[in-house]
């Protein structure tokens, strides 16, 4: 019961994990270049036929 706000209450700022902003950008930007070149490649091979 005691620990119940914590479990169905909001999360203190205080026991958030700090975020990296830096990092997640760098990560995002790596996944969309991986993206962009995997579907350039499958539509080449004629495997992906239609464009999102």
């Amino acid at each position: 019961m005691e620990g119940a706000t914590g479990v169905f209450g909001e999360v203190r700022a205080e026991h958030a994990a700090p975020v990296d902003l830096k990092a997640l950008h760098a990560k995002i930007g790596e996944l969309t270049l991986e993206n962009d070149f995997l579907e350039s490649a499958l539509t080449r091979a004629g495997l992906l036929s239609v464009k999102r």
